[in-house]
């Protein structure tokens, strides 16, 4: 499957870290990686694109002192190593000095490289992707009369490995996979037309949702989005659905993270140790779950994961912190270089029972938001407002699809304002959610 072996990725790795030494660095870090993939979308029945990609790289990281240089090559030929570390001093020599910089503290490099079960190949050819991509569609287009179009339906697979390493001892790296499938179909119903989607991604294969199922579910979605009306401005309760739910972990993490406080760029300045989400949430990070996105024994500079409650009762425990950021806080990094690893929201209160029709109830009178539109976002203020669509539900029902709308408010608020989460989690990505209760919003047409 791969052209190269985690053993030459390793030789490849040492003579780079060597040979930086031999010119006069102090320091250096490099990584060495290959990918392979497979992508194909159909539309209506009929093949629209086939992707089959390979890459493969290597970068290195120079440090002369407090300034630093990198360089990268696609070719993992002698010489062209050879002149991308030599790139990498020369850009090292001239580049200003940043005290900041440099590799991780020694005791914060991991140990343990646990295995965390993160690659499973998906062996199958562009033909068995495409049947995959049709039955998908075909299930969508059988669900009903009026599905009458698709955007497409999708396949998509990939592969890789790298090995990383710096000049204080670490090398490490592992192979990974990711696959996913999903389908858009449009409806129409007289003049009206709607679209929505679903997919399903995963590290194994057969952790994928049946296609046909996924195509039935998409076309569900769109059907029941005919038929929407605008509504008039109001402050009512807002429930989102659980894959926008995991879009709001991803708003605060942005503000939680060292890039964002160090230059001042977020409304969570000064906050840890503060009531930031209500006192019955917990938000915790666990990279060493297995087989899940997010999932690693070490960060992107060698730093030791470990599983931890960033919200405990709703007050802020700590940071998504790289080496450098921590450095500029006057902090230890948390192991975050390159992100948050896995997190999970989740509150006190919820109880098995608390699936998407309980989550509805509680919403009463209010409105279910199932797609959101635009980036108004400022992470800075806070301020969120963006364009949505969903339902209206009063007396815990669904009444009617709605459209063209925007929904507003400050996420300091709206995170202190969740009142429940459901039971009925899903994995988007690194987080998993169920639907999150915001106890009042405003909503204007």
């Amino acid at each position: 499957m791969f052209d190269h072996s985690r053993a030459r990725f390793e030789e490849l790795a040492r003579s780079v870290l060597d040979q930086a030494a031999r010119l006069g660095a102090t320091a250096a870090t490099t990584d060495v990686s290959e990918s392979s993939g497979l992508s194909v979308n159909v539309r209506k029945g009929k093949v629209e694109t086939i992707e089959q990609t390979r890459d493969k790289g290597l970068g290195v990281t120079v440090h002369i002192g407090a300034r630093r240089g990198h360089a990268s090559t696609s070719d993992f030929g002698a010489r062209a190593i050879d002149e991308t570390v030599r790139a990498a001093f020369e850009i090292a020599r001239f580049t200003g000095e940043d005290p900041f910089a440099g590799l991780p503290d020694p005791d914060t490099i991991v140990r343990d490289q646990k295995d965390l079960d993160l690659f499973h190949p998906w062996t199958i050819e562009a033909p068995e992707a495409i049947e995959i991509a049709c039955e998908m569609e075909g299930a969508a287009f059988a669900t009903d009369r009026a599905i009458v179009n698709s955007e497409g339906a999708s396949v998509s697979l990939s592969h890789g490995h790298f090995v990383s390493a710096n000049s204080l001892g670490f090398i490490g790296g592992y192979p990974y996979s990711r696959h996913s499938i999903a389908c858009a179909p449009i409806a129409r119903r007289g003049r009206a037309m709607q679209r929505d989607d679903w997919y399903s991604a995963a590290r194994h294969p057969a952790g994928l949702a049946d296609p046909k199922a996924v195509g039935r579910y998409a076309a569900e979605r769109a059907l029941s989005r005919l038929g929407a009306r605008k509504l008039g401005t109001r402050k009512v309760p807002v429930l989102f659905e659980s894959p926008l739910a995991a879009g709001l972990i991803g708003h605060f993490v942005q503000a939680a993270s060292g890039g964002a406080l160090y230059r001042k760029a977020s409304f969570l300045v000064d906050a840890l140790g503060t009531q930031v989400f209500a006192p019955h949430l917990d938000l915790d990070e666990d990279p060493h779950r297995k087989g899940e996105f997010g999932s690693t024994a070490f960060d992107d500079e060698g730093v030791a994961t470990a599983p931890r409650r960033v919200v405990d009762g709703g007050v802020l425990g700590g940071w998504f912190l790289s080496s450098y950021s921590a450095r500029k806080l006057g902090m230890r990094t948390t192991g975050n270089a390159g992100g948050a690893h896995f997190l999970r929201l989740s509150s006190r209160e919820t109880r098995p029972r608390d699936d998407l029709r309980a989550m509805l109830r509680k919403l009463g009178t209010g409105l279910f938001v199932t797609e959101l539109l635009g980036h108004g976002v400022n992470g800075v203020t806070g301020d969120y407002s963006r364009g949505a669509s969903g339902y209206w539900v009063e007396g815990g029902k669904i009444q009617y699809p709605v459209e063209e709308i925007t929904i507003a408010g400050n996420l300091k608020d709206m995170f202190r304002a969740i009142v429940a989460v459901g039971a009925d989690e899903i994995v988007r990505g690194t987080r998993r959610t169920g639907s999150v209760l915001i106890e009042q919003m405003s909503v204007a047409g």
